[in-house]
């Protein structure tokens, strides 16, 4: 009997984090967006209280990226985007935005991994919708102008090499 119960809470949480990561399906007539479309407007509120709008984004280039804590696939790329923000967060705005996870779960990811990445947490999936309709990680590298110039998706992640070079490309 423990066994089964073990088992079944095992297979549980795996389907938990595995449905983290799965999208909504795509609606007819919708598209995630892509490198030549211009960032969409949006507000979000940072971790430290500032507030980000897709009008801050203008002037300088970006970084955007949509994640949630208990998707494998943006565990991994969370870490590569902290190298990233730690060359570039000097001369590239940072948005972390999380698709459906609220501050605390988020919190306590950052406090375990050290991480330093500015974020901003969403309950719901409204700012994400704005942006793709599937999928996450996502990381949008948007120019000064607020045309995204790169998109990174889990297909495959991108690398910290990947990454460098598209965020070089945009300075």
């Amino acid at each position: 009997m423990r066994t089964w119960i073990k088992t079944f809470g095992f297979l549980l949480g795996a389907c938990i984090l595995f449905a983290a990561c799965i999208g909504d399906e795509m609606e007819e007539g919708t598209v995630n967006l892509q490198s030549g479309d211009r960032v969409p407007a949006f507000s979000v509120v940072m971790d430290d209280g500032r507030k980000v709008t897709s009008e801050c984004l203008l002037g300088n280039p970006a970084v955007v990226v949509f994640f949630h804590t208990g998707c494998p696939d943006c565990r991994k790329e969370l870490a590569v985007l902290q190298r990233i923000y730690d060359e570039f967060g000097a001369v590239v705005q940072m948005v972390c935005i999380s698709r459906e996870e609220g501050e605390e779960d988020i919190a306590r990811y950052w406090e375990e991994h050290r991480f330093t990445l500015p974020y901003s947490a969403q309950d719901d999936r409204s700012v994400y919708h704005l942006f793709a309709k599937s999928g996450i990680p996502r990381v949008y590298i948007v120019d000064k102008s607020g045309m995204i110039c790169y998109v990174f998706t889990d297909n495959p992640l991108a690398d910290y090499e990947d990454l460098a070079e598209a965020v070089a490309a945009v300075l």
